[in-house]
């Protein structure tokens, strides 16, 4: 019925070799240029600020994983591979979970997690949870999920602790809310309601991203489309703080009104029909495996090879959730949640 982008990672492993040398050799220049929105970067003291610690060992990691993934048949080979790609591992540090979570992946990293969703319990069904870790070796926890049930439309708690998913604790950090319809997101961090602002606006809540599914010709049947459209990032690779003060400031508005200064317009990858398994796929390279509506890939019209975000079934309730530079956890992670959506599930 609903005819879903299937994961193609398995196939040929010289094709996920290939595709993913030109993002690295471009990678350093790329990212920085297609984010940006505020004055030219001067180049050295970017990478001198985020790359050493955590990107000096990682690029040999990308193809790397990339091909132990897709190697499924050669035993010998996938061992050897394994010793080669383990020791970058623990290069990502998690020392301050809520300020990582909030920080833009350095560039040049590819940052993979797995969410997992929990729908034990009486409301589970309704309501499960959802946990975001590391997909290492020590599964480092990062986030949590979970609906709020009293709310007129979907609103989503993002929390920095697994079992306190209150909205008043110290440990929510952020939020996805959705418009009436369930078809337009939006993702604050943990400030303030613009009501409740300072008199210099400063501890007013951010905006991080919003999402907008478009229906298709299937209703939401097929293919979904998707738009994300996240701030634009300064000269120092920071994000540009989007602190609307009423409802007609935000990100959504912005870009329905065709204002995109410092705003960042990105799409999910068109996946492709496939005649020989009729349906449309998508290379993952072997970090997904399940077939699935809710497969994406989130990319910049300007360079559809440089994948800022990937997201896909390898279980009933589990799933991988990789991203790159310039999102931040809670970022990808709220993108992540709104496909689980009411009314955009068709499966």
């Amino acid at each position: 019925l609903c005819p879903p982008p299937a994961a193609t990672g398995s196939d040929e492993e010289d094709d996920s070799d290939s595709s993913t040398k030109p993002i690295r050799s471009e990678k350093k220049k790329n990212p920085a240029s297609l984010f940006q929105t505020g004055g030219d970067p001067p180049k050295e003291k970017k990478t001198k600020k985020k790359a050493p610690p955590k990107a000096a060992e990682s690029e040999e990691e990308t193809p790397e994983t990339l091909q132990k993934n897709s190697n499924k048949k050669g035993k010998g080979k996938k061992s050897k591979k394994t010793k080669e790609e383990r020791p970058p591992s623990p290069v990502i540090e998690v020392d301050n979970l809520e300020e990582f979570v909030l920080r833009p992946a350095p560039q040049g990293v590819t940052i993979k997690c797995r969410v997992t969703r929990d729908k034990k319990g009486m409301d589970r069904g309704l309501y499960p949870t959802y946990y975001l870790h590391l997909d290492n070796d020590k599964k480092v926890f990062l986030l949590a999920g979970r609906k709020r049930k009293k709310s007129k439309t979907s609103n989503y708690l993002i929390s920095i602790d697994p079992t306190d998913l209150s909205r008043g604790g110290e440990n929510f950090i952020g939020k996805l809310r959705s418009n009436l319809m369930g078809t337009k997101f939006t993702v604050f961090d943990n400030g303030a309601n613009p009501d409740r602002a300072n008199a210099d606006w400063s501890n007013v809540r951010q905006e991080l991203s919003a999402v907008v599914y478009e229906t298709n010709v299937l209703g939401f049947k097929g293919p979904r489309k998707m738009t994300v459209i996240i701030p634009g990032m300064n000269a120092d690779s920071e994000r540009v703080p989007i602190r609307p003060r009423n409802d007609n400031d935000g990100l959504l508005m912005r870009w329905q009104n065709k204002n995109m200064d410092n705003v960042i317009e990105l799409h999910n990858k068109a996946p492709v029909w496939n005649d020989e398994t009729q349906s449309y796929v998508l290379n993952f390279h072997g970090r997904v495996t399940h077939a699935s509506v809710k497969n994406f890939q989130i990319v910049h019209g300007s360079d559809p090879d440089y994948i800022v975000m990937q997201f896909g079934r390898v279980a009933d309730d589990a799933f991988t959730m990789d991203y790159n530079y310039p999102l931040c956890a809670v970022q990808a992670f709220a993108i992540a949640l709104s496909s689980f959506d009411g009314k955009l599930a068709c499966e």
